[in-house]
């Protein structure tokens, strides 16, 4: 037996179609609604930050939504990408367990995050767009939408959330490289980062504070918009072109998951791995476990409350029902930048609601050593963030191994840690802690939470 069984589709089976999970949901999702008239929004709301393709897709409830070929060609340079059986992995915990993964670290950012910011590029560019304007926490959602804008010819700005920025230089550099302009947050370039800065100019930043900046920015001018790299139902449509490969991949392996697993900070490479199975679940096909792995110390699915809450720490954006901490909350600063975000994508919230999917939530050492044995066995170093998934993926195939049973276990290894090794350097060092938040800062957060009738 081959102790590498890697599945590569050909590039004629690239997908044609983003899957939309919303044509199937048994209920509806809560709609986004004004902080105001507490209504559900209009396009109106939206049309100063996005495209109006990109609204359409946000509200839609067509179960597929064609990819344009000029998105399919770019994609061509990454895509399809690979999906791997685990065996190493397998022997080295002796689990009957059938590990899968699907990698997305062979992108040109090193994640999942193109899938997305290649059509958010594009469509802003036919809508005579010329500056995007983003935020981003570990830089993986930065460079990629740097990427994309280099692509089409489209100026990008990012705010980086400040601790993830003196943490990760180079995401800096290779957004730079891209041609796009990368900023601290909070800055002194916005009202909502001055604010910030006025109350605690030793701010280390957070996704929420860094989305008030980006929005603030693009509220203003005609020639920009902005983009978001999680949380919104286009984005995670743009991600399902991972699972609906890794159906065809796991077709050709002559297997199906059992269990699923993905990492949730916003929920994008988690809707992206998940949704396209939890679709042929739902429409009545083979029921599968799904688990979302979050950190411990921002734990929005398993300690957040489920209502009505502003995607940012300023109180610009609608209002989204999700699971949150508060927008007001301030995680401390671990190395999984990319998952330290208030809220849970509306869509996975309301999944968790109606308990489709299970929340976990980990401490960062054990992430980190989780991440270690991986890179150990397959040879791949993981993102601090994909070691979340790693570690679910781990523990389902040590209960496994309890019980005996030959489960088949799918994950997301969402991206490589080559642009990490200072994290991995300190844990090595024994300088990493599982960080903490304050418990009474939680409940003011949470007592903090917009009023809706």
């Amino acid at each position: 037996m081959r102790e590498t069984t890697k599945y590569v589709l050909d590039e004629s089976r690239l997908p044609t179609r983003w899957y939309n999970i919303q044509a199937d949901l048994p209920v509806p999702l809560p709609p986004p609604i004004h902080p105001g008239t507490q209504q559900p929004i209009g396009p109106e709301m939206l049309a100063p930050l996005f495209p109006m393709e990109l609204i359409r897709q946000e509200v839609s409830q067509e179960r597929w939504i064609e990819i344009p070929e000029e998105v399919r060609d770019a994609y061509r340079l990454w895509r399809p990408t690979p999906l791997y059986r685990a065996r190493r992995l397998e022997r080295a915990l002796d689990t009957p367990a059938r590990i899968y993964y699907k990698y997305e670290g062979v992108s040109p950012a090193g994640s999942h995050k193109p899938n997305t910011a290649v059509p958010q590029a594009w469509y802003n560019k036919q809508e005579g767009v010329q500056r995007l304007v983003t935020e981003t926490g570990a830089g993986q959602w930065g460079s990629s939408l740097a990427f994309a804008g280099a692509l089409f010819g489209l100026q990008v700005d990012v705010y980086m959330v400040k601790v993830s920025f003196e943490q990760k230089p180079y995401r800096k550099a290779l957004m730079e490289t891209y041609g796009a302009r990368c900023v601290a947050s909070p800055s002194a370039e916005t009202a909502a980062g001055r604010a910030v800065l006025a109350r605690d100019p030793a701010s280390r930043g957070s996704l929420g504070i860094a989305i008030s900046e980006a929005v603030e920015i693009a509220a203003q001018r005609d020639d920009t918009k902005y983009s978001l790299g999680s949380v919104l139902n286009h984005v995670l449509l743009h991600q399902s072109v991972i699972g609906l490969e890794a159906m065809e991949q796991l077709a050709l392996a002559g297997d199906y998951p059992d269990i699923v697993v993905g990492c949730t900070g916003g929920g994008s490479n988690f809707a992206g791995i998940v949704y396209p199975f939890l679709g042929e679940q739902l429409r009545g096909g083979r029921r599968i476990e799904v688990r979302a792995c979050e950190p411990a110390a921002c734990p929005s699915l398993t300690r957040g409350r489920y209502a009505y809450d502003f995607g940012d720490t300023a109180g610009t954006t609608p209002l989204l029902k999700m699971h949150t901490l508060g927008s007001a909350f301030m995680p401390p600063g671990f190395h999984a930048g990319g998952l330290r975000y208030h809220g849970m994508a509306p869509s996975v919230s309301h999944l968790k609601e109606l308990d489709l999917i299970q929340a976990y939530a980990y401490g960062q050492l054990d992430c980190f050593a989780a991440g270690v044995t991986f890179a150990r066995a397959e040879g791949i170093l993981p993102a601090p963030e994909a070691n979340h998934a790693v570690k679910g993926a781990i523990d389902a195939a040590l209960e496994a191994k309890q019980a005996g049973a030959a489960k088949v276990i799918l994950f997301n290894l969402c991206g490589h840690g080559h642009f990490d090794m200072q994290a991995y350097i300190d844990y090595f060092a024994g300088k990493l802690t599982d960080q903490s938040y304050a418990e009474e800062e939680l409940r003011a957060s949470l007592a903090a939470l917009p009023k809706v009738a």
